[in-house]
C-alpha cells in the first residue's frame, strides 16, 4: 500500500469479511474499510448458519461489533454488488476490493428424484430455522416419521440435531419463532445419516459427533460392522490419521457398543460407506435407494469411495436433506472459474483474463 491513506471495500460482511478487516488494520492502522452486504445485517453465517443451540459461537457477533464496527469500519447493508453497485464502480472509488462472499449455494447430488418435494438442501433448512430473510417463508413438512440426511459433516450433524431436539430444548435456543412452532409439531422420530465414506473419513468434528451421543432421550445407533475399518483406512489412521479422525473412530465404536435404549423418544442412525443412487416417490419423497461402497486408493494416492456391488438397499422416508458441500456463484463483472467454482486467484489476488 502507498503512503496515502488507503480505502478498501470488502464485499461480504460475514466472518471472513470481519477477519479481512482485522488483517488490514494489523497491516496499517489508518486504513479506511467499508463493508458491503446484500442483507440488512452483518456477520453472515454467524447469524444464519450457526445452529441455534450453539450460543457460545453466536456470541462472537459481539466481538465482531467491537473489533470491526466500533473501530470505524462503515457498514452498508442491503447493497448487492452487480445490482445496486458494480464491481467497476468499486474499483474506481477504492484502493482495493476484497471479495469475501463465501460459497453461497449447495452442491447437488446429481441423482434422479433430487428435485422431488420433500428433498431439500441442508442450507435451506439451516437458513429457515435461523430466520434468514431469504428462507423464512419456506414450508417444511415435518410429518414423516423418518428423515434421511446425506453427508457426514458438521452441517449434517446440525440438521440431525435440530430434527431430534425436544420442544423444551428448542425453546432455550434462539431458533426463529416460525421454525420453533413447526418443530414443536414435528413427527420425525428417526434420522438416518448417510456417509459415502467410512468412519475414518467422516468430516464431523469430534465435538459435534460427541454432542449427538449426549442428547437426552435420543438413542444413537451404529452398526458395529460399519465401523470396522478396511485395511487401507486402518493403515492410514495408524500412520497419517489426524487426532480428529482417531477420536471420531473411537466415539463411533463406543456408540456401536451401546445397548439399544427402548425408552428413547427419538433415534439417530449413523450409516457409513453408503451412497444414495435415487430418491423415489410419487409426487413427493417416500424412499431413498442406497448402494454400499468400498474404500480404494486412487491414482493420486487419496482414499476414495467406490461402489462395492450393485445391490440396492431402500430406506423408506418422507424427508431428505443433502449436505454434501457448497460452491460459490459468479458475481457480475468479477472473474469466475466455472470448473472449480472459485474466483481465479494467485495467493488471493484475483486474476483477470
Amino acid at each position: 500500500m502507498t503512503d496515502a491513506v488507503p480505502r478498501v471495500a470488502i464485499v461480504g460482511a460475514g466472518p471472513a469479511g470481519a477477519f479481512a478487516a482485522a488483517s488490514l488494520w494489523r497491516m496499517r492502522r489508518d486504513v479506511e474499510v467499508d463493508l458491503f452486504e446484500r442483507l440488512p445485517t452483518p456477520w453472515g453465517l454467524l447469524r444464519g448458519g450457526v445452529a441455534p443451540d450453539h450460543q457460545e459461537i453466536k456470541r462472537l457477533d459481539d466481538t465482531f461489533d467491537r473489533e470491526t464496527l466500533a473501530r470505524g469500519c462503515r457498514f452498508f447493508g442491503n447493497v448487492e454488488v452487480g445490482t445496486d453497485i458494480s464491481h467497476e464502480e468499486l474499483m474506481r472509488h477504492y484502493s482495493a476490493v476484497i471479495y469475501a462472499t463465501g460459497a453461497q449455494t449447495d452442491k447437488s447430488l446429481g441423482i434422479p428424484g433430487e428435485d422431488l418435494p420433500g428433498s431439500w438442501a441442508a442450507t435451506e433448512f439451516v437458513a429457515w430455522y435461523n430466520g434468514h430473510p431469504d428462507y423464512r417463508d419456506l414450508v417444511f413438512d415435518l410429518s414423516p416419521q423418518r428423515a434421511v440426511v446425506i453427508g457426514n459433516g458438521n452441517v449434517a450433524a446440525d440438521v440431525t440435531r435440530m430434527l431430534v431436539l425436544s420442544p423444551a430444548e428448542l425453546e432455550r435456543t434462539d431458533v426463529a419463532d416460525h421454525a420453533l412452532e413447526a418443530l414443536r409439531e414435528s413427527q420425525v422420530e428417526e434420522v438416518v445419516v448417510l456417509g459415502r465414506r467410512g468412519p475414518a473419513q467422516a468430516a464431523f468434528t469430534s465435538a459435534e459427533l460427541r454432542e449427538l451421543g449426549r442428547m437426552d432421550g435420543v438413542d444413537v445407533r451404529v452398526d458395529p460392522e460399519e465401523v470396522e475399518l478396511d485395511p487401507l483406512s486402518k493403515r492410514w489412521l495408524d500412520v497419517d490419521g489426524t487426532f480428529t479422525a482417531r477420536k471420531n473412530v473411537q466415539l463411533l465404536r463406543e456408540f456401536a457398543a451401546r445397548p439399544e435404549d427402548p425408552d428413547a423418544r427419538r433415534r439417530i442412525v449413523l450409516r457409513f460407506l453408503r451412497s444414495p443412487v435415487e430418491i423415489r416417490g410419487d409426487g413427493r419423497v417416500d424412499a431413498v435407494d442406497i448402494r454400499r461402497n468400498q474404500i480404494v486408493q486412487a491414482d493420486d494416492g487419496i482414499l476414495r469411495p467406490r461402489p462395492a456391488d450393485d445391490e440396492i438397499e431402500t430406506i423408506d422416508c418422507g424427508l431428505v436433506f443433502r449436505s454434501v458441500g457448497y460452491r460459490a456463484v459468479p458475481l457480475p463483472g468479477v472473474p469466475f472459474d466455472e470448473r472449480s467454482y472459485v474466483l481465479p486467484n494467485e495467493r488471493g489476488r484475483v486474476l483477470t483474463p
